[in-house]
């Protein structure tokens, strides 16, 4: 027997970002990944099946993050992506006007550092909305009034951004 204890400092269970779900189980207001973005359907309509193939499914979803509007057409049987979408709501504790990114204070006592405001252009998507910049102007009068903050961040296909802004309790 030797001395040598492997020892790991984090693990990854190796779990994925979405989970398989047939075109023909989807009905509006369920998220799916269309085009690479993570959309919300907003319509879908099925045609019925024809001589040269099975039902078709076309969709139109709007991107969770952009607001994009997305359009998809699936064989009713085809396995398309459903992405696992987190809602979560956290304290802000500083925002850092010049490097545009905020820190967030877990239910845990520690920090999250690795979101930016909302108007920050995220890699690979569209620029930001009038929503994001009205977002980011909300949170920098209320922390440069000293009020207390939550932020509302939505998640999925491992990225994340701040979606909503309420004034806390103090």
């Amino acid at each position: 027997m030797g001395d040598d204890i492997e020892t790991f400092e984090a693990t990854d269970a190796g779990a994925s970002l979405t989970k398989p779900i047939s075109c023909g189980d989807l009905k509006k207001g369920y998220h799916v990944v269309i085009k690479g973005h993570p959309c919300k359907i907003s319509d879908i309509s099925f045609s019925k099946t024809g001589k040269h193939g099975s039902a078709k499914g076309h969709m139109f979803g709007i991107d969770i993050f952009t607001g994009r509007k997305y359009e998809d057409v699936q064989p009713g049987h085809a396995a398309m992506e459903e992405p696992f979408v987190t809602r979560e709501i956290y304290q802000l504790i500083n925002v850092d006007e010049d490097a545009g990114s905020v820190s967030l204070l877990l239910p845990d006592g520690t920090t999250k550092d690795d979101l930016n405001l909302p108007d920050v252009p995220i890699p690979g998507q569209a620029e930001p909305s009038d929503d994001d910049r009205d977002r980011t102007e909300k949170i920098k009068t209320m922390f440069n009034d000293g009020k207390s903050i939550l932020v509302v961040v939505i998640g999925a296909l491992g990225m994340e951004k701040i979606m909503d802004v309420q004034e806390g309790r103090d």
